[in-house]
């Protein structure tokens, strides 16, 4: 049948359309079945919902995204068909019965996936199922590979390539702005595709958008890569490993991330871009994703077993993550400090050992050096990292000239201050997390928070613990709030909590 279409201007992240009653049951459609869609060469499958009020007879509703991947407009005529559940629910069904899956059934759970087949609520039963049943690694081997194929994938021929990679859950976690110019300025490649924030502060794409760009096609990154020597972009808009994407959609309400998941989506990024060399960067502490080292080992391992398998060269970096790295929180305070660094070959600890030590190991499995981390060192204080980070952001669109001075941060700013004398116990990871983008951190590229103390270093009363930055007045009170409700830092001694809070005495 054919329809005009209605141009309905709302956001949906499912593709759906929107039937009159009278036409759905012409049909013999009710809620939730699905339709394939044609017009002018393009076609996608959509779930029905149906109204009485909202089209007429002979038109069809489609929000934004259906309008747009199928490049059509209001008054367009569009044809549709019914079309059966993908055979891939019968496989997801299998996986929710706690069954082992086979690698065809696997590639056609991701090839639904990628061409969005599977409505929202049977891709989050997959991502349960993996969650409550796991994989072995068979599983997650044909879960990586089904990824790989069903995107685009690089093939650089003029030198070794190498990347890096950290499973998050640490604020302020910045290296790759330091690691990537450092390795592209040895002749290796390091086409470094990275994540915006979904429930952290800043993801490096978050950050590297202060500079430059950050949305290219793979065949951009590739020239991109092959003309300074590494890049760092959003991996979204590349359509590498397509799978990967989707499914975070769905695990971030729920705030999982499975390790079958986890390994996929990491290796399929590396395999996609003919990565022979990777250090995985696994943080362990409290607050972190991995609790302990123990377990950081155990998941080192899976990643290693993972790589053979794929012909990947694996080398995981355990490493701390009991607080921030750094001391700044937030995509444009990130920015400054990890220029900062570049460009004084200073600053604070905890990022300028895990960066050396990174870009130190990467070197070492490339055959560059023996001594990797000295080496990472003598790039950086010679002023060739900074040149090479400055290439890179003019090749992605930015200003090669760009400096600290001229980072933009957050106007309205709130200092949290000390109400006690002592030493800095603890951070905590999340609460820092939450105030940040409660202060509007990653959309709001200026908000964030900046460490003033941290663990281990001594406070007096009334110096400031951390300041909050955000660019919106309602914003900043959110965020004070939030700090206030759950305070992120502990000093000696303090009282922690008053129980009962509001207990009224007779006096």
């Amino acid at each position: 049948m054919e329809f005009k279409v209605k141009a309905l201007n709302i956001e949906k992240r499912e593709y759906s359309v929107i039937l009159n009653s009278s036409d759905a049951h012409e049909m013999g459609l009710i809620p939730g079945d699905r339709v394939k869609l044609f017009s002018k060469g393009n076609s996608i499958v959509a779930s029905i919902e149906i109204s009485q009020s909202v089209v007429s007879q002979n038109e069809m509703g489609l929000y934004i995204n259906t309008l747009e991947r199928l490049k059509v407009k209001e008054g367009d005529v569009i044809s549709i068909k019914a079309v059966s559940k993908p055979s891939s629910l019968h496989y997801i069904k299998k996986k929710l019965r706690g069954e082992k899956l086979s690698r065809d059934e696997i590639t056609e759970i991701v090839m639904d996936i990628v061409d969005d087949a599977l409505r929202e609520v049977e891709l989050t039963a997959f991502v349960i199922s993996t969650l409550v049943y796991g994989m072995d690694m068979d599983e997650v081997e044909w879960l990586t590979r089904a990824m790989i194929d069903t995107g685009e994938k690089i093939t650089f021929e003029k030198a070794k390539v190498v990347d890096k990679h950290s499973i998050g859950g640490v604020p302020g976690n910045k290296i790759s702005l330091l690691v990537v110019p450092i390795i592209a300025s040895t002749g290796l490649l390091i086409p470094k595709t990275s994540s915006r924030a979904i429930t952290g502060a800043a993801g490096t794409a978050d950050i590297m958008e202060v500079f430059a760009d950050v949305e290219f096609t793979a065949e951009e990154l590739k020239e991109i890569t092959e003309k300074v020597g590494g890049a760092l972009v959003w991996g979204g808009s590349t359509n590498i490993a397509p799978a990967d994407d989707k499914i975070i959609e769905v695990e971030y309400p729920l705030s999982i991330d499975p390790k079958s998941q986890l390994l996929a989506s990491v290796m399929a990024k590396k395999g996609s871009i003919g990565a022979e060399f990777v250090v995985i960067d696994i943080p362990v502490g409290e607050g972190s994703k991995v609790k302990d080292v123990k377990e950081g080992r155990y998941l080192a391992k899976d990643f290693v077993e993972l790589g053979n398998r794929l012909g990947i060269n694996i080398e995981c970096a355990i490493t701390y993550g009991g607080g921030p790295i750094g001391r700044a929180i937030g995509p444009a305070l990130e920015g400054w400090e990890a220029l900062k660094m570049l460009e004084t070959g200073e600053g604070p600890r905890s990022l300028y050992e895990k960066a050396m030590g990174v870009a130190g190991i990467l070197m070492e499995m490339a055959g560059l050096e023996t001594e990797g981390k000295q080496a990472a060192e003598r790039i950086m204080k010679s002023g060739k990292a900074l040149e090479k980070f400055r290439e890179i952001v003019e090749a992605q669109g930015g200003e090669r000239t760009i400096s600290s001075d001229d980072i933009v941060v957050g106007e309205k700013r709130y200092d949290v201050v000390a109400d006690t004398e002592g030493y800095v116990i603890h951070l905590d990871n999340k609460k820092f997390i939450e105030i940040a983008r409660a202060a509007g951190a990653p959309h709001d590229k200026g908000a964030g928070i900046y460490l003033h103390r941290k663990k281990g270093e001594i406070v007096k009363k009334g110096e400031k613990l951390f300041t909050i930055y955000a660019e919106k007045g309602w914003k900043l009170t959110n965020a004070i709030e939030k700090a206030r409700e759950e305070f992120p830092l502990i000093i000696e001694g303090m009282v922690l909590e008053r129980y009962p809070r509001y207990q009224q005495y007779q006096l």
